[in-house]
């Protein structure tokens, strides 16, 4: 009985040692360069606090726009297309327009290379001589060359728009080509019919016989008028001679 009451109390010790143990947090190792968490902590963590909601995010999109570099020319100004007219007469050249401004020529093709046809816009009669008028072609042109019923009738500067070609007594075809040091271009033609220039003429014939025949009339009436006052004359003064 003595020996069990002795053997009691190491037992009882132990199992309260078990109960105190499991109110206490076990120990934990801690890596190095990071916080240790506490058991608390770890209780008030949910799932739904490492997801990513939508809301979190803008719905706008970020438009980006292109940055455009706007051309300079060397003169330091902006580069604007050249005022530059192909129908002008006596237009300076695009090239030497762009040499003194800076400004942008239109595409054109390179002197060793042939011209396109100018464009021909008319043929006129204007009272002296036939002119023709015509649009420059976008290349490098020298020269224009007019031709009247296949035949060279006139050539003209590379500036120059229009020109006379003295007269044209039928119906013909005028073309105008560009010129360049590799050749000519094809033709741009019109049909040239010259007007009928007799009927001025027969018009002032007309008119004169008209005026003649006026004058005739007249003079037949002035005429006639006074040989009825002669006559009229002649019988009073027979009637107051019968009459003494």
């Amino acid at each position: 009985m003595m020996a069990a009451s002795r053997d009691l109390p190491f037992p009882l010790a132990i199992v309260c040692l078990v109960l105190i143990r499991g109110y206490r947090p076990l120990p934990t190792s801690q890596v190095p360069g990071m916080y240790p968490m506490s058991t608390r902590a770890t209780r008030g963590l949910s799932t739904e606090s490492f997801v990513f909601r939508e809301n979190d995010y803008p719905d706008d999109e970020v438009t980006v726009k292109p940055i455009t570099q706007s051309k300079v020319s060397p003169h330091g100004q902006k580069t604007e297309k050249c005022k530059y007219n192909p129908c002008l007469d006596s237009q300076t050249p695009c090239t030497e327009l762009a040499a003194s401004t800076g400004c942008l020529c239109p595409g054109f093709t390179l002197h060793n290379v042939h011209p396109q046809p100018p464009t021909l816009k008319s043929v006129t009669w204007n009272g002296s001589e036939v002119i023709v008028q015509w649009c420059a072609p976008y290349s490098h042109v020298t020269a224009f060359n007019v031709t009247v019923g296949g035949e060279q009738r006139q050539t003209f500067g590379k500036s120059r728009r229009k020109g006379g070609v003295g007269d044209i007594e039928h119906i013909s075809e005028v073309c105008v080509m560009a010129v360049n040091d590799a050749g000519h271009s094809q033709g741009s033609c019109l049909m040239f019919k010259p007007r009928n220039r007799s009927l001025p003429l027969t018009a002032g014939l007309i008119g004169g016989a008209l005026g003649f025949l006026l004058l005739l009339l007249l003079a037949v009436l002035l005429w006639r008028r006074r040989r009825q006052r002669k006559q009229q004359a002649s019988i009073s003064l027979h009637n107051t001679t019968e009459t003494q």
